[in-house]
C-alpha cells in the first residue's frame, strides 16, 4: 500500500482481521493435531462430518455435501477420502439402491483415533481463541464467535 492509495474501508479491514483470526486458529490445531495424532485439520473435519452421519434412508453423505462440510473442492476432497481411506480410517461402498452413489463410513479405527483427537482439537480451539482475545484487534471476533456458539448450544441443548 502506497501513501495515496485509499484506506481500506471499514468492511475490507474487518475482513482482514476474520481471516487472520482464522488462519492463526487453524495454524495452532494443526499443529497441535499433527504432534498429537498425525492428523490434518482437514482430516480432522472429514472423519468428524462423516462420523455424524447415520444410517438408513438418506443417511449418508454424497461427496459434493461432503466437500461442502469441508470446505474443500470435490476433487481435493476425494483425494482426502482415499488417503483416510488407505490410512485404515475410512471405507467406501456403493449405494445400494443407485450404483452411481459411493458412501464413507468412519471406520472402527477411524472412530476411534477421532474420539481420540476430539478433546485435543477442543483444547487447541480455546487455546487459540484465548490468544487471539487478548489482540484489539481480534478480541471482538472472538467475543462474536463465542457469542454464536453459545446461542447454538442453547438451541441443540
Amino acid at each position: 500500500m502506497t501513501a495515496t492509495d485509499p484506506a481500506p474501508t471499514g468492511l475490507a479491514q474487518g475482513w482482514c482481521a476474520l481471516s487472520l483470526l482464522h488462519g492463526r486458529i487453524e495454524a495452532h490445531i494443526e499443529r497441535v493435531l499433527q504432534s498429537a495424532h498425525g492428523l490434518s485439520v482437514r482430516e480432522y473435519s472429514l472423519l468428524d462430518v462423516l462420523s455424524r452421519q447415520h444410517d438408513g434412508p438418506g443417511g449418508h453423505l454424497q461427496m459434493k455435501q461432503v466437500a461442502d462440510a469441508v470446505v474443500l473442492s470435490q476433487s481435493a476432497t476425494t483425494r482426502l477420502v482415499t488417503r483416510l481411506e488407505e490410512r485404515g480410517l475410512l471405507s467406501r461402498y456403493l449405494c445400494p439402491t443407485d450404483r452411481r452413489g459411493i458412501y464413507t463410513n468412519v471406520s472402527e479405527a477411524g472412530a476411534a483415533l477421532l474420539a481420540e483427537a476430539r478433546p485435543t482439537n477442543d483444547a487447541a480451539l480455546r487455546e487459540a481463541l484465548d490468544t487471539a482475545a487478548a489482540d484489539p484487534e481480534l478480541a471482538p471476533l472472538v467475543a462474536a464467535l463465542t457469542s454464536v456458539g453459545t446461542a447454538r448450544a442453547g438451541m441443540t441443548a
